[in-house]
C-alpha cells in the first residue's frame, strides 16, 4: 500500500521507526479534504503505539485498514466529524485508550467489546443513542465517559462483576431514564456522574458500592422530592446514607407484606421506625446545611484580579473558571498538608487524573494582575515549575516523560500511568495554554503544573483558585464547587481540632496556639470575572446558580 506522494509526517515516522504520530489542525485537515480521507500509508506504520488525528472537520470516516495497527495502545480521534467507525476493533488487541470524543457518531462498532486491554473509553459529545452490548467483556476498563450524547439506557449486561476495575463513569447530559439495581456490582466505582438525565428514581442499591466517593445526579426530576433536593445540594455521604435508609425501609416493608396480617403490629412498628429514620436523616441533612451556612459565604464584591481570555485558547484548552477564597486557615498542624492531599484526590477522582480538568491554587499576595489566559509556543513558554528551576515547556515535558517512563519501569507496569495520561493531552499541539501575570510571568501551565512563584504556604491568607478543562465549562464549575465545599469541610475540621501552628515555614513561630479569629472556620468566596479581548464578560464564578447547596439554608451575600 502506498501514496503517489507520502505525507512528510508519515515518511518521517516510517524512516525513524517512530512509535507515536500526531496529526492535527488546519494543514492536516486540508490534506484530508483534498485526499478524500486519511492517506493510506498511515496504515503501514505498524510500529505505532500512539496515534492521534484530531481537529480535522474533513475527517468523516476511517478505513478498515486501521486493523493493521495492531501495536496501538492509544487511539485518539477527537474533534473531527466522524460519522461511523469500522467494525474491526477486534484486531487492536493492545489498545488501552480509545478517544472518539466530539464527533458525529451515532453508533459504536460492536467489536469494541473485544478490546480486552481497554482502560479508558471516551466517546463524549457525539450523537450516540445506544452503547454496544458486551462492554463488560472489557474487563480492564477504568474510565468511561459517554457524556453529551442521546443515550436512553445502559446495556442490560453493563452492570457486571466483570467490570471490577471501573472507577469513573461519566454519563451526564443524556436521556437515561433508569439506573439498574445491579449498579452495586461495579465494586470499584468511585465517581458516578449522571447529571442532566431523565432519571425518576435512584436505586438504594447504589449505597452498596463500597468505594463510591463522588456522585452527581443534579438536573434529574426525581419522584422523591427530598432526595432531589439533596442531590442538588448535599454531599455524597449524606445521599448514600439516605439511600441506605430507604433500602432498609424497603426490605422491612417487603418482609412485612410477606408475613401478612399476622405481623400487622410488627409492620406498624416498622413504619414508625421508618418515620423515625427519615426524621434522623432530615436532621442530618439540616445539620450539614447549617454547617455550610457557618463556613461558606459568597461575596459579589469585585476581586482585584481580573482574567482576560485570548481567542487562541479555544483550540487548546478553552474553559476556565476562577475565584478568590478568603479565610482558609492553613497555619495549624497538618492543615496545609490536608488541603494539598484533598486537591490531589480531586485530581485523581473527579478530574480523571487531570484528563478531565485541572485545579491550580495560588497565593493572592503573590499575584500581579490583571492576568491573561492565552497560549504560547512550547519553546517560548517559560515557567518555574513547582519544586524546579525555570525551564521551557519543551524541557519540562521531556523531564516529566522521562520520570513517568522510569516510574513505569520501576513498578513494571504496562498500563499508561496517570502522569502519561495528562501529558498526552498536549502531545503534538503547536501551542500550549498558560496563565500569565501582568509582568509576563507564566504562573500556570495547565494541565501540567503551576508556578513556584505563586505557591501557597502555611501563611497564605487568600487563595486564587483556577480550574481549566477541554471538556466543558460546566465541568470546571462542578469541580470548583467540589473544591470549595471540600475547603469548607477542611476549615471546619481545622477550627474544631485546634491544632498548634506548624514551624516549617519561615516567619512562623512554633507552638503557636490557634485562637480567636484564626480559629474561625468562615470562608468568603469572592467572584472573579473572565472577559474576552474586547472586555465582554465570558464567565463569572460563582454565579447565583453555582454552589447550589440548598440555597434556602445558605446565607449568600450578593
Amino acid at each position: 500500500m502506498g501514496d503517489m506522494e507520502k505525507w512528510p509526517e508519515i515518511e518521517k515516522a516510517e524512516t525513524e521507526k517512530r512509535r507515536e504520530l500526531v496529526l492535527q489542525g488546519p494543514a492536516i485537515d486540508k490534506r484530508i479534504s483534498s485526499n478524500g480521507g486519511l492517506t493510506p500509508s498511515i496504515y503501514d506504520l505498524t510500529l505505532l503505539n500512539y496515534l492521534e488525528v484530531s481537529q480535522c472537520p474533513s475527517l468523516t470516516e476511517v478505513h478498515d485498514d486501521i486493523q493493521h495497527l495492531t501495536n496501538l495502545q492509544s487511539l485518539v480521534l477527537c474533534r473531527n466529524k466522524l460519522t461511523s467507525m469500522p467494525d474491526v476493533f477486534g484486531s487492536l488487541k493492545s489498545l488501552k485508550v480509545l478517544d472518539l470524543s466530539v464527533n458525529h457518531l451515532r453508533a459504536l462498532p460492536a467489536s469494541i467489546s473485544q478490546l480486552g486491554e481497554l482502560n479508558t473509553l471516551n466517546v463524549s459529545c457525539n450523537s450516540l443513542e445506544v452503547l454496544p452490548e458486551g462492554l463488560n467483556r472489557c474487563a480492564k476498563l477504568s474510565t468511561i465517559n459517554v457524556s453529551k450524547n442521546r443515550i436512553t439506557a445502559f446495556p442490560a449486561d453493563f452492570c457486571s462483576e466483570r467490570l471490577d476495575l471501573l472507577s469513573t463513569l461519566v454519563a451526564s447530559d443524556n436521556s437515561i431514564e433508569e439506573l439498574s439495581r445491579d449498579i452495586h456490582k461495579l465494586a470499584a466505582l468511585k465517581v458516578l456522574d449522571l447529571s442532566n438525565n431523565k432519571l425518576r428514581e435512584i436505586p438504594s442499591d447504589l449505597s452498596d458500592c463500597p468505594k463510591l466517593k463522588e456522585i452527581n445526579f443534579k438536573g434529574n426530576k426525581l419522584n422523591d422530592k427530598r432526595l432531589e433536593k439533596m442531590v442538588n445540594g448535599c454531599q455524597t455521604k449524606s445521599i448514600l446514607d439516605y439511600l441506605r435508609g430507604k433500602g432498609r425501609a424497603r426490605q422491612g416493608e417487603d418482609r412485612g407484606e410477606a408475613d401478612g396480617g399476622r405481623n400487622a403490629d410488627r409492620k406498624t412498628r416498622q413504619q414508625q421506625r421508618k418515620k423515625k429514620e427519615r426524621g434522623a436523616e432530615e436532621e442530618e441533612v439540616e445539620d450539614l446545611n447549617r454547617m455550610v451556612v457557618r463556613i461558606l459565604h459568597v461575596s459579589e464584591a469585585p476581586a482585584a484580579i481580573t482574567v482576560n481570555v485570548s481567542a487562541e485558547v479555544k483550540d487548546v484548552r478553552p474553559y476556565l473558571v476562577c475565584c478568590v477564597v478568603k479565610g482558609m486557615n492553613l497555619m495549624p498542624g497538618n492543615a496545609l498538608k490536608r488541603f494539598l492531599t484533598a486537591q490531589t484526590k480531586l485530581h485523581d477522582d473527579l478530574c480523571g487524573k487531570r484528563t478531565i480538568a485541572t485545579i491550580a491554587t495560588h497565593d493572592v499576595q503573590l499575584l500581579k494582575g490583571p492576568l491573561v489566559y492565552g497560549v504560547k509556543a512550547p519553546t517560548q513558554l517559560k515557567i518555574v515549575p513547582l519544586g524546579r528551576k525555570e525551564m521551557t515547556a519543551v524541557e519540562l515535558m521531556r523531564h516529566l516523560q522521562l520520570e513517568a517512563d522510569e516510574l513505569r519501569k520501576q513498578k513494571k507496569r504496562q498500563n499508561v500511568t496517570g502522569l502519561h495520561k495528562y501529558l498526552q493531552l498536549l502531545q503534538g499541539k503547536p501551542f500550549y495554554p498558560c496563565l500569565v501575570d501582568v509582568e509576563g510571568h507564566v504562573i500556570s501551565f495547565p494541565p501540567i503544573t503551576n508556578s513556584e512563584k505563586t505557591k501557597i504556604k502555611k501563611t497564605t491568607k487568600e487563595l486564587f483558585l483556577e480550574v481549566t478543562s477541554a471538556t466543558s465549562l460546566q465541568t470546571c464549575k462542578d469541580i470548583m464547587d467540589a473544591l470549595i465545599v471540600k475547603m469548607a469541610e477542611l476549615n471546619k475540621f481545622t477550627a474544631e481540632h485546634q491544632e498548634e501552628a506548624g514551624s516549617d515555614e519561615e516567619g512562623v513561630s512554633p507552638q503557636q496556639p490557634v485562637t480567636g479569629k484564626e480559629a474561625s472556620s468562615e470562608l468568603i468566596v469572592q467572584q472573579v470575572r473572565t472577559v474576552d479581548q474586547d472586555g465582554n464578560l465570558k464567565v463569572v464564578y460563582p454565579s447565583k446558580t453555582d454552589l447550589s447547596i440548598d440555597t434556602s439554608n445558605l446565607t449568600v451575600i450578593w
